[in-house]
């Protein structure tokens, strides 16, 4: 009997040696810019690896290098080659993987989880019921429009409620010689390229709801085509007639239009995230110390309603995916769901103590560097952090969208329609342009409307009509 104990004893003995001998689970993560010749990604990582292993789950994680340049088809090229990542952040391509079975379905794994489950922002529920592959938990980017704290004041004019308060901003805006120089050379609004941004506060205002909408006879049409659209154009047109929207902004890049904003050539312009706003107003400041901050103006009151533009849910366009391939798929979930616990959005947000923050007691400090951090993996939409570091215009973007969400109802198209997809964006951007240039009359729509269905928009709306009609 006591032989046979010492051998239960002996054997059980050799067992947990051989448990804390064991080499740690090895998981391969590739994502744009998170690369193992970054100081900052190298000691995240690490410090992950830290806090799991003290929970009980010993990872190796290695990262894979891919140049931010040509991500998309770089990565594209090492799946196809066979090297497949346990861990995979797609900014594209992800649809033929998943066509070929390489990606794991998040619904199987994410009721397994603690707690990324409870993380997700609505829009990622949506998506993942319509594409369950890719999962990105970040607030949606949607542009709001900002404008110097000061310069509202100056105006004289209340924040803007309705569509016809925005002209009246802008006009203030643009008379007022609001930045000295003399000269009434101050447009109220720019964009950069197209009026992606003016729509995001504009369209839920002109009744543009969705990206497919009802004619009078009850038929889905393209909302691109719908009087709604035009009526929304034609407000864009008088805007630039009456010198409020810069003319310029077809050939306006990023960069361009940040530049228009900081010296003084425009009063309002939109930041596409809340962490954009505030490094719109970190180079405000540097530019003008004694700007006070920026003020986010809210989407306006318009004929037909008020909100955020319709967010698309069919998707998401990019996000991480788990491979079918990987061995280790349940230690890739607990490494993400730690991610989004509080003690790793603690880190996954605000860095390292001493260069991101500094405590003292129960007070936590950011510093400067905070401001330049960001997240690498998720942002859980659950998480209170112990201290406020964001600007109230950028708190205030993610109240905004959260209260304004409305889902799309557009969804994913079949490859053969992909040459339509281009050809009709093509022809919608140039006659939008045309308008308002004042190239192209308001009395011209329904030519654009007939461009627009010959170039592939009435075979869409003819395959829309199925999917629309059959939900």
């Amino acid at each position: 009997m006591l032989g046979r104990m010492l051998l239960m004893a002996s054997t059980a003995l050799a067992l947990t040696v051989s448990a804390a001998l064991a080499d740690p689970v090895t998981i391969r993560i590739v994502s744009k810019d998170l690369l193992s010749t970054n100081p900052d990604d190298v000691k995240l990582i690490e410090t992950y690896e830290a806090a799991l292993k003290a929970q009980g789950t010993d990872l190796d994680i290695q990262l894979v290098d891919l140049p931010s340049s040509g991500y998309a088809d770089k990565l594209s090229a090492m799946l196809l080659s066979g090297d497949i990542p346990d861990l995979i952040y797609f900014q594209g391509g992800d649809a033929k993987m998943a066509e070929q079975g390489i990606l794991e379905d998040w619904n199987n794994w994410l009721p397994k989880t603690t707690y990324l489950k409870d993380a997700l922002f609505p829009h990622n529920v949506e998506r993942l019921k319509n594409y369950p592959y890719l999962l990105y938990v970040y607030p949606p980017r949607i542009p709001q429009p900002v404008i110097r704290q000061d310069w509202l004041e100056k105006t004289g004019v209340a924040a803007p409620a309705t569509v016809d308060d925005y002209v009246t901003l802008f006009k203030a805006i643009k008379d007022g010689d609001l930045d000295g120089n003399g000269k009434a050379d101050t447009y109220g609004v720019t964009t950069a390229d197209n009026t992606n941004e003016l729509d995001a506060i504009f369209n839920q205002a002109f009744g543009v709801t969705g990206t497919w909408m009802k004619n009078d006879a009850g038929e889905w049409i393209p909302a691109r085509v719908s009087n709604a659209e035009k009526d929304k154009i034609a407000f864009y047109a008088s805007l630039r007639e009456q010198g409020l929207y810069d003319p310029e902004y077809i050939t306006t890049k990023w960069d361009v239009k940040e530049d228009k904003f900081y010296s003084g050539r425009a009063g309002v312009i939109f930041g596409s995230s809340a962490e954009v706003i505030d490094i719109y107003g970190g180079k405000m400041k540097q530019a003008h110390p004694e700007v006070p901050g920026l003020t986010l103006l809210a989407p306006p009151k318009g004929p037909a309603g008020q909100g955020l533009i319709a967010l698309d849910v069919s998707k998401e366009s990019r996000g991480l995916a788990i491979a079918t391939t990987s061995q280790h798929k349940e230690e890739v979930v607990k490494f993400l769901d730690f991610v989004a616990s509080p003690e790793g959005q603690a880190i996954e947000r605000m860095g390292f103590e001493g260069e991101q923050y500094t405590k003292e007691g129960d007070t936590i400090k950011p510093t400067d560097k905070l401001a330049t951090w960001y997240a690498r993996f998720l942002v859980a939409a659950n998480w209170q952090p112990p201290v406020q570091w964001m600007s109230p215009a950028a708190q205030e973007s993610l109240k905004v969208i959260a209260s304004n969400f409305k889902p799309d109802n557009a969804f994913v198209w079949p490859a053969e329609y992909a040459a339509d997809i281009d050809a009709t964006e093509n022809v919608y951007r140039a006659w939008v342009y045309k308008f308002i240039s004042g190239e192209a009359g308001m009395d011209q729509w329904d030519a654009y409307v007939a461009e627009f269905n010959n170039a592939g928009g009435q075979r869409m709306t003819d395959y829309a009509r199925t999917v629309l009609n059959a939900q």
